[in-house]
């Protein structure tokens, strides 16, 4: 017979033994800036499947920005970046996700058109997402 106590464990186990907290599942980017301008955001996707990383992970853009190249290369397969290039006035453009993106521990957004030590925004709890930019950084929500 099985005891209340292990039945209870075996719970709170499988409760919170869940490994993935990324529900990312489509991701959108539009530019409202003025389309005559001829500039290009780069906006940075990132998904980190390590604690360790995330626990390393850049607090700011200029963070991100100034050590990429670095990062990118200790994290090895621990993180998939999904980098795009927006011109401005681009209606909209559907991002196309790594397949394993749904596994990873968090999903972060970086956008070279944002405030310097604006923080990544943490995108995983967001099943579809709208990425806007316009002439203040960038505005990232659910997509309905």
């Amino acid at each position: 017979m099985i005891s209340y106590k292990y039945t209870t464990a075996l719970l709170f186990a499988a409760l919170f033994s869940q490994a993935s907290s990324g529900e990312v599942n489509s991701i959108y980017i539009s530019s409202r800036l003025d389309p005559n301008a001829i500039i290009i955001t780069q906006v940075d996707i990132v998904f980190v499947y390590d604690q360790e990383i995330l626990d390393e992970f850049p607090s700011t853009k200029t963070a991100w920005y100034s050590n990429q190249r670095r990062f990118i290369s200790e994290a090895g397969d621990k993180i998939d970046l999904v980098s795009v290039f927006i011109p401005q006035g681009f209606d909209s453009q559907t991002v196309s996700l790594p397949q394993r993106g749904v596994d990873s521990l968090r999903t972060f957004v970086f956008a070279q058109h944002d405030d310097s030590e604006a923080p990544p925004i943490d995108i995983s709890s967001f099943e579809r997402v709208l990425i806007e930019i316009d002439e203040f950084g960038i505005l990232v929500s659910r997509r309905g």
